[in-house]
């Protein structure tokens, strides 16, 4: 992507506890939220089976590892 790309600004709700464990895990990676989303969304877009588990993935309770 260019310099002169063109941005869209969006505003979502996310679960908390999921944003605060991402924002945790963000630092400790060095990523960011907006890498997240544009990358999701280029996978989403390329990768069948991305798109699948997405679609399949229904319980979005958090179980740390």
């Amino acid at each position: 992507m260019g310099k002169n790309e063109s941005r869209t600004l969006t505003s979502v709700k996310v679960d908390t506890e999921l944003f605060e464990e991402f924002k945790v895990q963000t630092i400790r990676y060095k990523f960011s939220l907006k890498k997240l989303v544009d990358r999701a969304i280029l996978l989403y877009l390329e990768d069948d089976e991305f798109r699948n588990k997405l679609h399949s993935k229904n319980d979005l309770e958090f179980k740390r590892k």
